[in-house]
C-alpha cells in the first residue's frame, strides 16, 4: 500500500472526522502511520496464515484490545462512540467486532487512534520519530511484544519517509 495515499485518503480524513473529541495533530498522524508501518509494513490485514487473527488490519490490533476500547473507553464517551460507530460497516456486511478492521481502513484507523487516546501521557512532539517509537512500544506493542523501537524507526524511515 502506498503510504502517501493511505495518509491522504484514510488517516488524515479519519482523524479529522474524530475532531473535536480527539484533536487532530501532526504527531497523531505520524504515530498512526508509524504504527501501520511497524505492525504490518502497510500490507498485511491479518496476523496469521491461515487466519483469522488474533490481530486485525494494517495496525494489527488484537480483538481483546478492540473490545476493551469499546467496553472501557468508548462506552463512556457518547460523542466519540457515535463517530467511531459511523466509520463501521458492520450493519452492511454483518462483520462484528475486531475482524472489521481487516477490511475497513477508516474503522481500523479510528480504533487505533482511540487506543492511543486512552493513554494519559501526551503524544511526543511531531517529527520526533524516536519519541513516537518509544510511545508505540510502551503503549501499543508493550513490553511483552516482539517489536522494537529500532524496528519502528527503520520501518518509518523506509515506508513512510521512503
Amino acid at each position: 500500500m502506498d503510504a502517501q495515499q493511505l495518509r491522504i485518503y484514510v488517516v488524515e480524513p479519519t482523524l479529522t472526522f474524530l475532531e473535536p473529541e480527539i484533536p487532530l495533530t501532526l504527531a497523531a498522524i505520524q504515530l498512526i502511520m508509524g504504527t501501520g508501518a511497524q505492525e504490518s509494513h502497510l500490507k498485511y490485514i491479518d496476523q496469521l496464515t491461515p487466519g483469522p487473527g488474533p490481530a486485525f488490519g494494517i495496525f494489527q490490533m488484537e480483538a481483546a484490545t478492540h473490545d476493551d476500547i469499546w467496553g472501557n473507553f468508548l462506552h463512556y464517551n457518547k460523542a466519540l462512540r457515535h463517530k467511531v460507530s459511523l466509520t463501521s460497516l458492520d450493519s452492511a456486511f454483518y462483520i462484528d467486532g475486531a475482524p472489521e478492521m481487516a477490511g475497513n481502513l477508516y474503522y481500523a484507523t479510528a480504533m487505533t487512534r482511540c487506543h492511543y487516546r486512552r493513554v494519559r501521557e501526551a503524544l511526543p512532539m511531531a517529527n520526533d520519530i524516536p519519541g513516537l517509537a518509544r510511545y508505540w512500544k510502551r503503549y501499543y506493542n508493550t513490553i511483552h511484544g516482539k517489536g522494537t523501537e529500532a524496528e519502528f524507526i527503520k520501518n518509518y524511515e523506509e515506508l513512510i519517509n521512503g
